[in-house]
């Protein structure tokens, strides 16, 4: 059976690829925007890739034709599909029907940490020998590939909240019906489909009343969007992660070392009695990833793995592509690429890496790419998220629809913004010296920005 897919290189449809791969189906796609990792990745497999949407690209008529939610009304290949009754599907009802219904699903969900988090939790069971299925949206480095088929029960799905298709609107995790599922936080994002926090909160509890009573549903204690949205009704048990042991029962994290690169991992009963699990010791850094180590132990817990082999297994956990990912190293300047676009997700990056290089200087690069960044929906948020670093640059492309040299940063900060890709570069490339570490932040390819800068430091 043939199948095309519609946007085949966003990480989640690239990973409906290689499963549908492994399934045994013949697979081809196309997509507009073809690039590193996800292009590289799925030409490995042997998946037939097809530059541009061009009603050409189906005249070998595919068997099925699998629909990404990038793809609406009055693309060229949409419009070819329907007007020819080609069979055609959402990506999440088609992994559903053909992989999930019949697999314990471990969801991990919320507007930061997924991809890390469910990193974490595959790799976990891995470790423990329970060979996962798992569809991840980004390239985890302790696999050779960001989907796969698995060889027991267990799935691991990154769980997003984007809509599924121009023909089904609800968020894609509502066709996963987990057994296990993690909610990390909640916040206000994906202002192109959703009007507020409200409307968010409302496809999560679509997805909770989907929980059996006999799974499980994880989340920080503190995160409040969280318990509002459980206080609509939940019907499933609970178990959180706890900032200290008044807030019993749950799990907490005492940290050893300042950048979070150690710590300890104890469980907290009832009574309020805290029995030590082990010690993480990594080389992941930030508060953020110990929050999301804490869920990932936790979902493992429920599908029976104990807290000392899932800390045994992050000891050896190696973070996911474009999360504080180090690119290199020129004339002792650090530069790392991370995926943060959402004033929360750079603040508390730049924390961990602020905990990790000291009173060293950090250059923070920053493309406003999402299409509620390019809205300026939290623009006002972006300055103080931007506080612990000493350096500023931004791109103002003709898209971002908002002044960026209009931000209000600190007296001690200096920032530059630039129109095009090659002039940033070089006004990082002039500002940098031996100690700095740049801090690259997109959540696309950035114009390949990251070697370009390599090469100009070298």
């Amino acid at each position: 059976m043939h199948l095309h897919i519609l946007g085949i290189c966003g990480t989640f449809m690239g990973g409906i690829a290689a499963i549908a791969k492994q399934l045994g189906f013949r697979v081809s796609g196309c997509d507009a925007n073809v690039y590193p990792p996800m292009s590289t990745q799925l030409e490995q497999l042997g998946i037939e890739l097809k530059q541009g949407y061009l009603p050409e690209h189906l005249q070998d008529e595919p068997d099925l034709v699998i629909v990404g939610n990038a793809m609406s009304r009055g693309n060229p290949m949409v419009e070819y599909v329907l007007d020819r009754n080609i069979p055609y599907t959402s990506g999440p009802q088609w992994l559903l029907d053909n992989v999930l219904k019949d697999r314990w699903v471990l969801a991990v969900s919320g507007t930061h940490g997924k991809t890390t988090t469910s990193s974490m939790l595959t790799w976990i069971l891995e470790y423990a020998h329970m060979s996962p299925g798992y569809l991840i949206g980004g390239v985890p480095q302790n696999f050779s590939s960001s989907a796969r088929l698995g060889e027991s029960p267990f799935f691991v799905i990154e769980a997003d909240e984007y809509d599924t298709a121009f023909f089904d609107k609800r968020s894609k995790f509502v066709h996963y019906r987990p057994r296990t599922l993690v909610i990390n936080n909640m916040e206000f994002d994906h202002a192109d489909i959703f009007n507020n926090l409200s409307d968010i909160q409302r496809q999560f509890h679509h997805l909770i009343r989907m929980v059996p009573s006999n799974g499980l549903i994880l989340s920080p204690q503190s995160e409040s969007a969280v318990a509002e949205t459980l206080a609509m009704g939940c019907w499933t048990p609970t178990e959180y992660s706890i900032k200290d042991s008044k807030h019993k029962p749950g799990w907490h994290a005492e940290k050893l070392a300042a950048d979070g690169s150690e710590f300890i991992v104890r469980f907290y009963d009832e009574q309020g009695q805290g029995e030590e699990q082990g010690r993480v010791k990594w080389d992941l850094i930030g508060d953020f990833n110990i929050d999301n180590a804490l869920m990932a132990i936790a979902a493992a817990r429920h599908a029976g793995v104990p807290a000392k082999v899932a800390i045994e297994a992050l000891g050896e956990f190696i973070n996911t592509k474009r999360r504080l990912e180090l690119r290199g190293t020129v004339n002792d300047i650090r530069v790392y690429d991370d995926f943060a676009h959402h004033p929360t997700a750079i603040a508390k990056t730049l924390d961990g890496l602020r905990a990790h290089v000291g009173n060293q200087r950090i250059l923070a690069v920053l493309e406003p790419r999402s299409n509620t960044m390019k809205r300026g929906i939290h623009k006002d948020l972006l300055a103080s998220s931007l506080i612990k670093a000493d350096e500023i640059f931004i791109l103002q492309s003709e898209q971002v629809l908002w002044a960026a040299n209009e931000l209000a940063f600190s007296e001690q900060q200096n920032y530059r913004v630039a129109t095009e890709v090659d002039r940033l570069v070089e006004l990082v490339a002039k500002q940098a010296r031996p100690g700095d570490t740049v801090l690259i932040m997109s959540n696309g390819g950035f114009g390949g920005f990251h070697d370009k800068l390599l090469q100009a430091l070298a």
